[in-house]
């Protein structure tokens, strides 16, 4: 793999899906996120951001839960798929991330420039 892009897609892949409780969105606060993931994003203004920090909200909480669902970044996707960020609804996939790809998405996350989605 030769850029974040890539990066951002492999890991994505290998992170298990599950059905979250409907309209839960308990793990929609303010997140931080690589600027690869950020540049698959819309571009949100400087109130929107305000507004949803004032909440501790994530900018892209729709009234009907995420509205980049499919571009969700890296730990938005990794919320309930690990036991070190259980799901408080005890929503989990048949089987949890493994490991080795958990820790592949930490090493990502701390060894690139993040900002505040």
């Amino acid at each position: 793999m030769n850029n974040n892009r890539e990066i951002v897609d492999h890991l994505r892949d290998r992170i298990p899906a599950f059905e979250c409780k409907p309209g839960c969105h308990d793990c929609c606060g303010p997140v931080t996120t690589s600027s690869e993931e950020m540049s698959r994003l819309p571009v949100k203004s400087d109130a929107e951001h305000d507004a949803a920090l004032n909440e501790f909200n994530c900018v892209h909480l729709g009234p009907n839960g995420c509205t980049v669902y499919d571009e969700r970044p890296l730990i938005c996707r990794l919320f309930g798929t690990t036991p070190n960020m259980p799901c408080p609804n005890s929503c989990r996939p048949q089987e949890m991330i493994d490991i080795k790809v958990e820790n592949q998405i930490h090493h990502f996350i701390k060894n690139t420039r993040q900002v505040l989605v």
